[in-house]
């Protein structure tokens, strides 16, 4: 398993984050799933999927830990991508993002960057699966205990290049 760009989204993911980052449209966003360990498929099994539902329709589900619920990363959240003409590149971030107090059950596997353009109306078939990322602590699975569990990607999630 590692870190991929949906097949769906390969070359689109600064114009995905870009489109929540103008407001354009206005209800869109990047939403944060987590999947859970048990039952995930095969990174080249998932990167083919082309939405939300499909990702979650096979035997990968996302963790129905209590305390446990998506993310929405609006444009008030996300900061305006530079151009690094040194490195020649785009890294895309969000701020760090603390899940609070999730109980035991699933142990957190990928945690996906998504991209849904109508939040006020929108179902799982339509929300595009743009990234997914390893959840290891030590090479194993995250396994909520009851206390927060905090993600942070100072790197950025994505690096186009």
């Amino acid at each position: 398993m590692a870190n991929f760009t949906f097949n769906i989204a390969k070359g689109r993911e600064v114009e995905l984050y870009s489109r929540v980052d103008s407001n354009d449209p206005a209800n869109s966003a990047l939403i944060l799933v987590v999947l859970a360990a048990a039952g995930l498929e095969a990174d080249a099994v998932l990167q083919d999927k082309d939405d939300l539902a499909a990702v979650v329709s096979g035997t990968t589900n996302e963790v129905t830990n209590t305390g446990y619920a998506r993310k929405t990363l609006t444009d008030a959240d996300l900061s305006a991508y530079t151009v690094d003409d040194t490195n020649d590149w785009i890294k895309l971030s969000f701020a760090t993002q603390t899940f609070t107090s999730i109980s035991a059950g699933d142990s957190w596997r990928k945690l996906l960057v998504c991209y849904d353009s109508d939040t006020a109306a929108g179902t799982d078939a339509n929300i595009i699966p743009v990234t997914a990322h390893d959840l290891l602590i030590s090479g194993a699975a995250v396994v909520p205990s009851g206390a927060n569990i905090v993600i942070s990607q100072p790197d950025g999630f994505v690096i186009a290049r």
